[in-house]
């Protein structure tokens, strides 16, 4: 059984980091899987770039700019909407690639960022193959969305859609659904898997995905790469009170509306009128462009960018608690690394957060968009005399639910599956 799994990048994001687990997680039980990008940043000797050397650079540039520009200039509401919709109008047709070829199945994860078209995925679809396609946000089913907000006109066919300048009933996101319902029309072997199982219920609720099969398989985690170091040896190494109760933010881009860092400076401020004269500490990492720091009543150490796993699993093992006020999210890596590496998760019960943290036994889940309970959820953690058994439990879940061998034995069975259908 050949495998070849399909990403923009396998490095950067969510979806990047998740795709390259599974990879891993796959080759470890013995699937021939190799990885399919178009822009390959790790020296991962499975992992296979379709645009190579400056002329595939370029071409690959040229494509995100086919994209980005025309929506830029004539259809984004404003600057903050800018990457929350893609056309999907430009992009490679690797139908033709040796590896897609040679494989019995193809699986799909984000390909947006001028990677694949629509027309580029119809023209996988029809090779005629096994097609699984993991959904990382709701893009596959909305007229050009990651993620919908307040609106559901995924239900019925998009239009009038709030992230466009001038939205109708046949604006953007309308031709946007038109062309992934022919698109999909032509898709008989296609196989939908979400992260989590809002997505899934969100998904089969979609005019676009009913009467496909939709099963919920979550991303999986190397629970030995994440995994808990000593507090005070990392508190060191990081130059963190050792005597501080510490809280960990972090984001790939923590200015991402989606990430909710105005509800954090809410909360900070709640918590602060309650925890008297107890030392905190707020730990921040991933790439800050605009937020102003000295906003936080706290001091703030700021670590920038993290990409080495090694170097997470210490951040998040020096804190006492993770907090993650995003407003919309699929199934967050770091909420599943920072409980690996046992530490409480503290966040708002919204998307497919509740796959991970069970309220008041690994975590707490915050009512949706209330910083006063995020920061009683913050509170609690730092404050509990049980908070070994909030740690320990983290790390159960993650060990149970969301390990290598699981996940890819989920994946394994709906290959054989899809094989012998």
């Amino acid at each position: 059984m050949k495998v070849v799994l399909i990403n923009t990048s396998d490095a950067g994001g969510g979806a990047a980091e998740a795709c390259t687990r599974l990879l891993n997680a796959l080759r470890q039980q013995q699937v021939d899987a190799k990885m399919l990008v178009q822009d390959k940043r790790r020296h991962h000797a499975d992992v296979l770039a379709v645009n190579q050397g400056w002329w595939g650079k370029l071409w690959a540039k040229i494509n995100f700019l086919l994209e980005r520009i025309p929506f830029m200039l004539f259809y984004e509401r404003d600057k903050t909407v800018r990457f929350a919709f893609s056309s999907a109008n430009a992009g490679t047709d690797i139908s033709k690639v040796p590896v897609i070829r040679e494989a019995d199945i193809i699986h799909l994860h984000w390909t947006n960022s001028g990677f694949l078209s629509v027309n580029d995925l119809k023209a996988l679809f029809a090779l005629n193959k096994p097609v699984v396609y993991t959904l990382h946000d709701m893009w596959l089913f909305t007229g050009g969305c990651h993620y919908s907000g307040p609106c559901n006109h995924f239900k019925n066919q998009c239009g009038n859609c709030y992230f466009l300048r001038n939205p109708d009933d046949n604006d953007l996101s309308h031709s946007g659904w038109l062309r992934k319902s022919k698109m999909l029309n032509g898709a008989a072997n296609l196989s939908i898997v979400t992260c989590s199982h809002w997505l899934g219920e969100v998904a089969m609720q979609s005019s676009l995905l009913k009467g496909f099969m939709v099963q919920a398989i979550p991303n999986p985690i190397d629970t030995t790469l994440f995994a808990p170091k000593g507090k005070a040896e990392m508190r060191a190494k990081w130059k963190i009170d050792t005597a501080a109760k510490v809280i960990l933010f972090g984001a790939a881009n923590i200015n991402d509306r989606r990430k909710g860092i105005n509800y954090l400076v809410e909360a900070l401020a709640h918590l602060k009128t309650t925890m008297g004269d107890e030392p905190v500490e707020v730990v921040i990492f991933g790439k800050n462009k605009h937020f102003d720091t000295s906003v936080l009543p706290f001091p703030v150490q700021q670590l920038s960018t993290i990409t080495s796993p090694e170097a997470l699993a210490e951040v998040y093992s020096l804190a006492d608690v993770f907090v993650s006020p995003s407003i919309e999210d699929n199934l967050p890596n770091m909420i599943m690394e920072a409980m690996a590496c046992a530490t409480p998760v503290v966040a708002f019960n919204t998307g497919g957060i509740p796959d991970l943290i069970d309220h008041q036994t690994n975590g707490y889940m915050a009512e949706f968009r209330s910083s006063a309970d995020l920061a009683a959820g913050m509170r609690m953690l730092l404050t509990t005399q049980s908070w070994n058994n909030y740690s320990a439990a983290a790390r159960d879940k993650v060990k149970r639910v969301f390990n290598n061998e699981k996940v890819a034995g989920q994946y394994i069975s709906l290959y054989q599956s899809v094989l012998k259908s």
